[in-house]
């Protein structure tokens, strides 16, 4: 007897499946790899799903389940190939793109996920992992990458966008300390782009980014091109460095208010 006639048919379909489709399996998958009608294909990932061989993570979306992770909740080794299955329209960014483009050494344990779905912003456990989600206005789905996680495509924000987001909220930035480090980790890169920045600030539409970058750009040696661009933007009334924090001292030159912490730095 054959090693192939010696695997049950039902194993053999799902391996066949598997192999099609990757890291996440979908209706479509089964119906290529097994050329079965949709409704079928549909039928037998319910089915592999109740025998424990396959787990929903989304609507039509199913992760193979190794025998290791048969009792556990973690499914997936890489919980990023999740990201377009529960949140298309979506990209990976903030703090987590910032640890993927090298902008920072610290490690985070949940993954940043900017939306235009109709989410309520925080913070979800899914399937063994933690998402931080943000919701991105729709048109503003601009200024990311696709990177492969195995065989899965997911998009990134790209260094500039990075930056951006994290000025827009700096919270999605673990917070404005953690966002200044990372853009004078990009004043130093090869493919900094302050042209971008701008670019990119200016689509946003929102003006105390060019507050917060201004006011960060000065204190760590931002082109005088940057820092013209920067004022000739600024907005009328005040914003906040960090609406995290308590801001009770008002920079005047930036229309900034920043915690009194970071006054002795902060020129007006």
């Amino acid at each position: 007897m054959s090693k192939e006639a010696a695997i049950p048919e039902g194993r053999r379909k799902l391996a066949e499946v598997v192999r099609e489709a990757g890291d996440i399996v979908r209706i479509a998958d089964a119906e290529r790899a097994l050329d079965v009608s949709r409704t079928a294909a549909a039928k037998l990932l319910s089915r592999w799903s109740g025998q424990g061989w396959l787990r929903r993570v989304g609507p039509g979306a199913y992760a193979p389940v190794s025998l290791d992770s048969l009792i556990s909740e973690q499914v997936l080794d890489d919980p990023w190939v999740l990201v377009p299955v529960l949140y298309d329209p979506a990209y990976v960014g903030g703090r987590t793109a910032a640890e993927h483009w090298d902008l920072t050494e610290q490690i985070f344990r949940d993954i940043v996920v900017m939306t235009e779905r109709s989410v309520r912003a925080g913070s979800q456990e899914r399937h063994g992992a933690r998402f931080t989600l943000r919701n991105v206005r729709a048109g503003m789905m601009f200024g990311t990458k696709s990177v492969w996680r195995g065989r899965t495509r997911i998009a990134v924000s790209d260094v500039h966008r990075t930056i951006i987001d994290m000025m827009d909220d700096p919270v999605s930035g673990a917070g404005i300390q953690h966002v200044e480090d990372c853009l004078t980790s990009y004043f130093e890169r090869k493919d900094r782009d302050d042209g971008k920045l701008v670019a990119y600030a200016d689509r946003i539409g929102n003006g105390a980014i060019f507050k917060r970058l201004g006011f960060l750009a000065e204190r760590r040696s931002g082109s005088t091109a940057l820092l013209d661009a920067c004022r000739e933007r600024l907005t009328k009334g005040n914003a906040k460095l960090d609406p995290a924090l308590p801001c009770r001292r008002l920079v005047t030159r930036w229309r900034l208010f920043v915690p009194q912490s970071w006054i002795l730095a902060a020129p007006e």
